[in-house]
């Protein structure tokens, strides 16, 4: 099959997140398996745009503001030029849709092409009340309800697309994001007494806890070190506040954003990944971290949280620094209980969260949109893993 993949943003810094990662490994699987792949993205970079993602090829323009928001109002007029000549040759269409130029030019394309496609929306489209939501909304939800399905992660998002799309929407099926276990190998040697926060520096990803937390781990694991990675969003002057505040200069890092293949690096070389945040949808980091062997301390608002706790694949707390504490104070001097955490984590990433499994759906979906209708009905999301 020949599938396209539409997703708005790709760039140096990852600063898109899990929905570019999500449509990346996702394509490089579909390749692996002969189907030929496109995707189509802006990119934003301090270099031009790569040919190729991984092993993905790339078709992209450069992102240019043309209204505000950092992502929303991102485009480039000869990227509809693009989705054309791409949708044009396509057996199937992925959009992987959030309220933006990008997404809103795809479903257009789509439309007039008349291609049937799926959109994905990685819990970006959700009930919103302001007037230029509504206004938005009254050209973008008429067009994302041709879509002849929908791909959602969790019930919550599963509730919320729905109020969306109204009852008529298209069906709602359920499928987790994937990652291919990689062992060590993407790593260097393992930094045994660093702890690693990977993220947006964004008030819901909670870096202040971050190094709240690390300064309580310090004053008991003298030896441990701590690196923040991510684009800042608003939250970096107050962690250097505290950093300062704690005394931590020599203790605790921030490295500014990582490219994609220097974050998994990273992960595969720290002692331990704490993810702070809080209602954190189905996060992508966790599944890298887990799927390179290294330990995760996360929130029990982690949408994946309690599988990965039923499965004692991760250090779930309630995401106070107290308790992140604990948790990380228990990894880095507790060798047998590390080892239990990783081994389960692989297991989970093996059984649950294999891109293999998750492209056995695509494939199976791909081949439905040749069909009169997409084949199977709306599930409650609970049962996604089976």
């Amino acid at each position: 099959m020949r599938i396209v993949h539409v997703v708005t943003l790709v760039s140096d810094d990852g600063a898109y997140g899990g929905p570019t990662s999500v449509a990346v490994g996702q394509l490089e699987e579909c390749a692996a398996r002969g189907h030929e792949v496109t995707l189509v993205s802006l990119w934003r970079g301090r270099s031009p745009a790569p040919g190729r993602v991984g092993a993905v090829p790339l078709r992209s323009r450069p992102a240019r503001a043309l209204l505000p928001g950092r992502f929303t109002g991102i485009m480039h007029p000869l990227l509809a030029r693009d989705l054309w000549r791409a949708m044009g040759a396509a057996d199937a269409v992925h959009i992987h849709a959030g309220r933006d130029l990008v997404s809103l030019t795809a479903l257009v394309v789509a439309a007039l092409r008349r291609k049937r496609f799926v959109a994905q929306t990685h819990g970006m489209v959700e009930p919103r009340r302001s007037r230029v939501v509504r206004l938005f909304d009254r050209v973008y939800v008429p067009l994302l309800r041709r879509a002849r399905g929908f791909l959602v992660l969790t019930e919550r998002e599963r509730l919320a697309l729905a109020e969306v799309v109204g009852p008529q929407g298209p069906p709602l099926r359920p499928l987790p994001n994937g990652v291919r276990s990689r062992g060590g190998s993407a790593a260097g040697p393992r930094r045994d007494r660093e702890v690693l926060f990977l993220a947006r520096l964004h008030p819901r990803k909670r870096p202040e806890a971050f190094v709240e937390m690390a300064a309580l781990v310090h004053r008991r694991v003298p030896g441990a070190r701590f690196a923040l990675y991510g684009a800042d969003e608003g939250s970096l002057p107050e962690v250097l506040r505290l950093i300062a505040a704690h005394g931590l200069e020599d203790v605790v890092s921030y490295g500014g954003a990582l490219a994609p293949a220097e974050a998994v690096r990273a992960q595969a070389e720290a002692a331990v990944y704490v993810l702070p945040s809080v209602d954190e949808p189905f996060p992508m980091t966790v599944l890298q971290a887990l799927s390179v062997g290294t330990p995760v301390v996360c929130t029990d608002s982690c949408g994946i949280a309690e599988e990965l706790a039923h499965r004692g694949a991760a250090a779930v707390t309630d995401g106070s620094p107290a308790a992140l504490a604990d948790a990380v104070c228990e990894l880095l001097t507790d060798e047998e209980r590390r080892h239990a955490l990783v081994a389960a984590g692989h297991r989970a990433v093996e059984e649950r969260f294999s891109i293999r499994a998750v492209t056995d759906r695509l494939e199976e979906i791909y081949r439905d949109l040749s069909s009169p209708g997409l084949s199977g009905v709306t599930v409650p999301v609970r049962d996604i893993s089976r």
